[in-house]
């Protein structure tokens, strides 16, 4: 059985760091992608940043240069590393696996394994 676990989200103040992790088990798939998603109340799930099965790195624009999206080698651990946190990042964030064949495209209906999501709240 699939399984994705996020860990740390939390509440922090504008201008804070937080780094989420996400561990996935009973996916042996050794090209799988992984991604990073958010979804704030009323909005869609958005897509922020992602790893192929290569290792290449993808992110979407809102995020680029304040987030950083890596993988543990030789894991299926993905971690999101995000900085100067805004009250507009305040979301439930979700990690998301698949097999991605034509690279990793941040879209949820690519993905076929999430993970129960993390709430990130950002104060100003």
């Amino acid at each position: 059985q699939v399984r994705l676990v996020e860990s740390g989200g939390g509440s922090v103040q504008a201008g804070a760091s937080l780094r989420l992790s996400c561990a996935i088990t009973g996916y042996n798939y050794n090209k799988k992608c992984m991604a990073w998603f958010r979804q704030a109340p009323g909005q869609e799930r958005q897509g922020l940043a992602g790893i192929d099965g290569d290792g290449t790195p993808k992110y979407a624009d809102s995020v680029k240069g304040r987030f950083v999206v890596s993988k543990e080698k030789d894991k299926d651990i993905l971690y999101l590393q995000m900085n100067a946190l805004m009250p507009e990042d305040t979301a439930m964030y979700y990690c998301a696996s698949d097999s991605c064949p034509g690279g990793v495209w941040l879209e949820p209906i690519l993905f076929g394994y999430w993970g129960q999501g993390t709430q990130v709240t950002v104060s100003s």
